[in-house]
C-alpha cells in the first residue's frame, strides 16, 4: 500500500475542504439574496429558480464526466482547472449586470464546481487509505462542508447587509487562489491505468435527460403538461435517458457503470446519497423564504434559525463515521434518514400549526440535522469503499451524482409543490377566483416570498402569508415521506443476505 508523508496529506486536505466550502457557500448564500437580485436584477420568479437550478443542473450534467476526466487526465489536474474556472466564473456573476448572464455565469460555475467536487472525494480516497486515517479525513470534509452549507445564509445575509450582493460571489475569487495554493503542495495526482478512452456519448446523453426532466418541472405549468413543446421536451429527455443507459452497458469502460449495482454496499450507499436530496438539502432553499416571509425575519435572523438547521451537519459527522466503523452502513444510513424524516415530520406540524417560531422549529431543525450528518459522509465512505481503488473517481462519480441529479430534480419539484400549494390555497381564500394565466403569476410571486407585490394584485397580505405556510406545508411532508422510503429501500438493499467485508465488480 502506498503512503503519502503527513504533511502533504494535511496540505491536500485544507486544499479539499477549502473548495467544498466554496461549493457549500455557493449552494446556500444564495438565497439569501433572491430578494435583492429580483429587484437590482429585475428578475421574475423563473429567472430566480434558474439563477438556484443553473448551478445545480450543469453541476449533474457534468459531474460524471468530470469523475471519468479525473480517472483518465489525472485528477490533480482537473481539481486544480476546475478551482480555476470557477473563480472566474464567480468573477463574472459578481460582475453581472442581468439576470441572463448571472444565469449564464451560474451554469459556468456549476460545470466547475462538478470538477472540484468529483476530484475532492476521489483524492481523499487516494491519498487516505488507512481506515482509521480515512474516516478522520472523510469527518473533515463533511464538517467543512457543512460549514460552509450552515454558515451561507448567515454569510449572504450579513455580506448584503454590510457590503453589496457581488461580493457573495466575489469572495471566491479568494478562497480559489489559496485553494490553488495548497492544492499545488498537497495534492499527489493520480489517475485510473485502465482509463483510456472518454464516454462522450454517455455525457451529452445523461446531460440532455436531466437538463430536459428538470425544465419541465420548473417551466411545465406554464408550457401546459400536454402541449406539444412539453411532450417533446419529456419524449426527448426519455428517450436521451433511454440511449444512456444502452451505451454505459455495452461500453468496455463506462462512466456510469450500472455493474457497480450488483455490489450491495454501493446500491445501499448511493440509495443514501440520493434520500438526503430528496429532502434535506433542497429544503434549504425554501426554509429561508419561509422565515422572512412568513415569520417575518429579517436575513440575519433567518440566517441564525437556519443554523439550526445545519449546525448539526458540521459536529455529527465524526460520529457517524464512528458508527460506521462499528456498525456498518446497513445500520447508520437509514437510521440517518429515518432522522431526517422524523425531522421533517415535526416541520410539517410546525408549519401548518399556525403558531410558528424559531423556538417550535428547533426540535424538528435540529431532528433533521442530525439525521443529515449521520447520513452524508458515510455515504461518501461506503460507496468509494465498495469498488476497487483504481475506480474511485467513477464510484466518487456516481455517488456526487447522485446526490446532485437528485438535488437539481428535487429543487424543482419543492418549487412545484410550493407553487402548487400555494395556488390551491389561493383558489379557495380568494372570493373571486382568478384567470389560470394570473393565479400562476400570484402564486409564482407568494412562493418567491414576494407578498407585496401579490398584495397589488388582490391577494391580502394575511391570505398570502397563510398560502406559503400551506405550501411549505405540502413540501415538508414530501421530504418526510421520500427520506422514510428511501430509509426502508437502503435498509433491504444492505439487509439482502451476508454482506462481505469487501466488495469488488469485474470490469
Amino acid at each position: 500500500m502506498t503512503t503519502h508523508p503527513p504533511s502533504r496529506n494535511n496540505l491536500a486536505l485544507v486544499a479539499v475542504c477549502l473548495s467544498a466550502l466554496m461549493l457549500g457557500l455557493e449552494i446556500t448564500s444564495i438565497p439569501s439574496i433572491l430578494p435583492t437580485l429580483e429587484k437590482v436584477l429585475s428578475a421574475d420568479f423563473q429567472q430566480l429558480q434558474w439563477i438556484m437550478n443553473a448551478y445545480t443542473i450543469a453541476m449533474c450534467s457534468v459531474l460524471m464526466a468530470m469523475g471519468t476526466l479525473g480517472d483518465r487526465f489525472g485528477r490533480k489536474r482537473v481539481f486544480l482547472i476546475g478551482v480555476t474556472i470557477f473563480a472566474i466564473a464567480s468573477l463574472i456573476c459578481g460582475l453581472a449586470t442581468s439576470a441572463p448572464l448571472l444565469i449564464a455565469a451560474r451554469f459556468l460555475q456549476g460545470t466547475s464546481a462538478a470538477a472540484m467536487l468529483a476530484c475532492q472525494v476521489a483524492v481523499l480516497s487516494h491519498q487516505f487509505r488507512d481506515g482509521a486515517e480515512r474516516g478522520k479525513a472523510f469527518g473533515w470534509w463533511g464538517i467543512v462542508f457543512g460549514i460552509g452549507l450552515g454558515f451561507g445564509p448567515i454569510v449572504g445575509g450579513a455580506i448584503i447587509t454590510l457590503a453589496s450582493w457581488q461580493w457573495v460571489f466575489l469572495v471566491h475569487v479568494l478562497i480559489a487562489a489559496a485553494t490553488i495554493a495548497f492544492a499545488q503542495k498537497g495534492v499527489e495526482e493520480s489517475i485510473d491505468p485502465h482509463a483510456t478512452r472518454i464516454d462522450v456519448a454517455g455525457m451529452v446523453t445523461l446531460s440532455l435527460a436531466v437538463f430536459g426532466i428538470v425544465y419541465l418541472i420548473t417551466q411545465g405549468r406554464e408550457l401546459g403538461a400536454t402541449s406539444p413543446a412539453a411532450l417533446t421536451i419529456l419524449a426527448l429527455s426519455l428517450v436521451s435517458f433511454v440511449l444512456f443507459v444502452v451505451i454505459e452497458t455495452r461500453i468496455a469502460r463506462p462512466m456510469f457503470d450500472f455493474r457497480a449495482f450488483r455490489v450491495r454496499r454501493f446500491s445501499g450507499a448511493i440509495l443514501g446519497s440520493s434520500g438526503m436530496n430528496f429532502s434535506f438539502w433542497p429544503f434549504v432553499i425554501y426554509l429561508p423564504i419561509y422565515l422572512q416571509a412568513v415569520l417575518g425575519y429579517d436575513a440575519i435572523a433567518a440566517g441564525m434559525t437556519v443554523l439550526a438547521y445545519t449546525l448539526p451537519t458540521i459536529v455529527v459527522p465524526p460520529l457517524a463515521e464512528r458508527l460506521l466503523l462499528s456498525r456498518g452502513p446497513r445500520f447508520v444510513i437509514p437510521l440517518g434518514l429515518f432522522t431526517i424524516g422524523a425531522g421533517f415530520m415535526l416541520l410539517m406540524l410546525v408549519t401548518t400549526s399556525g403558531h410558528a417560531s424559531w423556538i417550535s422549529l428547533l426540535p424538528g431543525c435540529v431532528l433533521a440535522g442530525i439525521g443529515l450528518g449521520l447520513t452524508n459522509t458515510p455515504v461518501t465512505n461506503t460507496a468509494t469503499a465498495a469498488l476497487p481503488p483504481e475506480r474511485a473517481g467513477m464510484a466518487s462519480g456516481m455517488d456526487m451524482s447522485a446526490r446532485m441529479i437528485s438535488l437539481s430534480i428535487n429543487i424543482a419539484l419543492m418549487g412545484f409543490i410550493l407553487s402548487s400549494g400555494v395556488s390551491s390555497y389561493l383558489l379557495h381564500a380568494l372570493s373571486d377566483a382568478p384567470p389560470a394565466a394570473v393565479l400562476r403569476v400570484l402564486s409564482d410571486m407568494v412562493s418567491a416570498g414576494n407578498l407585496t407585490a401579490s398584495e397589488g394584485h388582490g391577494v391580502p397580505i394575511a391570505v398570502a402569508r397563510e398560502a406559503l405556510a400551506h405550501g411549505i406545508g405540502r413540501v415538508t411532508l414530501y421530504g418526510a415521506l421520500c427520506a422514510w422510503g428511501l430509509a426502508l429501500a437502503s435498509f433491504t438493499v444492505f439487509g439482502r443476505g451476508p454482506v462481505p467485508s469487501s466488495a469488488t465488480t469485474s470490469h
